[in-house]
């Protein structure tokens, strides 16, 4: 698990490898996410966009944006949780993802909320001791 908090919003990832939608042979590997955004704060929060980097295990960069998670664009009161699960795929076994979530809060003050970096490993990662 990683976590993170930023202008009192803490962001938790729970990555998980899903084999059973991934491929070595075809050089494609999956892993689910789970989000959780905790308001812990006093003022009231809306996820109004995302902005995920995502680096594959030989270093290259992709990059998504768009409004909202899953559709929705949570509005979070002081104490509340919003939880959301989603996905990747890679054509390494391992990788990283990291990013941020722009928020408004009940002022209109808007503000970036950071996503932790977190690691992508799957069972077909190639360790090497030195």
């Amino acid at each position: 698990m990683y976590s993170t908090v930023t202008h009192d919003i803490q962001i938790t990832v729970l990555p998980e490898f899903i084999p059973e939608r991934s491929n070595a042979e075809q050089a494609t590997f999956f892993w689910a996410y789970t989000v959780e955004i905790a308001n812990q704060g006093d003022k009231t929060v809306q996820l109004t966009a995302r902005h995920w980097k995502i680096t594959d295990g030989n270093g290259k960069l992709a990059e998504v944006q768009g409004p909202g998670v899953v559709g929705e664009q949570p509005i979070l009161k002081p104490g509340e949780t919003f939880r959301y699960t989603s996905g990747s795929n890679l054509t390494t076994p391992s990788g990283i993802m990291t990013g941020a979530y722009s928020m408004v809060d009940e002022n209109g003050v808007v503000f970036e909320a950071e996503i932790p970096v977190f690691s992508l490993d799957s069972p077909f990662v190639r360790r090497v001791l030195n």
